[in-house]
């Protein structure tokens, strides 16, 4: 049997978004939870921005909510149906994602790639982790990019890096000692800085699990998942595979792209901005109004889950 050396990039773009990948076969909410699916107080918080960037632009006659990676589209949903009956009348819903169209989603737009403008806001929650990327690490010979057999995981060391990997590494994830690896993102901060190109006005923002210049882990970050659970990050298409989000390099490349204005924040930061602070109601309400009490007590426990800074909260908003 003859093993298939592949770069990482490539294997993952097979595994995921091949005619078999995992992404065209399955949906995020059956292998992993996310703050979507965790629960409809996060569509409440982003239908609250989206009215905030409604009232920025002027109130448009048209305006786009975008969703970029959408699984189900349960996102849009969720923030129509939280949206003021004057928004939602103007609010055209855009789901892009390579799957199927799932049956009964009524008023929105199902696309595989980004419209070519747009103008209100571009959410992408959980997408940059799993566009694909080379992987490297520091030999002896110096840095190389990491061939994988798509089969069983194992690596070996292929070729030196691109110019251009190499420029980008050289200012987002330097390596400094053998063994220590790095996840190229270059391909990340390309596709961040489409969607922002993409955008005529408005907000875009990515919400991923990151880190920066300062606190690059030195092993890298990939990982897999099957069914909720880590698994080997093995691309033979079985598991969604996936490695964290240098947002501080997109951020940059964004503002290439023509972003105004660029924040990185917390996702505990961001929600309790939006109005999800997870305070428990005040004991009173539960004689005055026991309904109201149940109700504004599952509330409080819905955010602090969402806001959880060691879990989902954790997260990073680029914006």
């Amino acid at each position: 049997m003859v093993t298939e050396w592949l770069p990482w990039r490539t294997a993952m773009e097979r595994a995921l978004y091949g005619e078999r990948g995992f992404y065209r076969r399955e949906r995020p909410a059956d292998h992993f939870r996310t703050s979507v699916h965790a629960s409809p107080r996060f569509a409440a918080a982003v239908a609250r921005l989206l009215t905030d960037v409604d009232a920025s632009l002027g109130r448009p006659s048209r305006l786009d909510l975008v969703d970029i990676g959408a699984g189900s589209g349960a996102l849009l949903t969720n923030v129509r149906d939280h949206a003021a009956p004057d928004l939602r009348d103007r609010l055209h819903l855009t789901a892009v994602e390579i799957a199927p169209r799932p049956p009964d989603l009524p008023g929105v737009t199902w696309r595989p790639d980004l419209p070519a403008s747009f103008t209100g806001l571009a959410i992408a929650n959980e997408w940059l982790d799993n566009v694909p990327l080379d992987v490297v690490e520091r030999t002896p010979d110096g840095v190389r990019t990491m061939l994988v057999d798509p089969a069983s995981g194992a690596e070996r060391p292929g070729p030196e890096p691109s110019a251009e990997d190499r420029a980008w590494l050289d200012r987002w994830w330097p390596l400094a000692e053998p063994g220590d690896r790095a996840e190229v993102g270059r391909p990340r901060c390309a596709a961040w800085g489409t969607v922002v190109r993409r955008l005529s006005r408005g907000l875009a923002i990515a919400v991923d699990y990151a880190h920066t210049r300062t606190s690059r882990p030195p092993y890298g970050t990939l990982a897999g998942y099957r069914d909720g659970s880590t698994v080997p990050a093995v691309p033979d298409g079985s598991c969604d595979v996936t490695a964290h989000v240098a947002l501080d390099a997109c951020a940059v490349e964004g503002e290439r792209a023509g972003a105004t204005a660029t924040v990185l924040t917390t996702q505990r930061t961001a929600l309790r901005a939006l109005g999800l602070t997870g305070a428990r109601p005040p004991l009173d309400l539960a004689h005055r109004d026991p309904r109201a009490y149940v109700a504004a007590l599952c509330h409080a426990g819905e955010d602090a889950e969402l806001t959880d800074p060691s879990g989902l909260g954790g997260f990073t908003w680029l914006a």
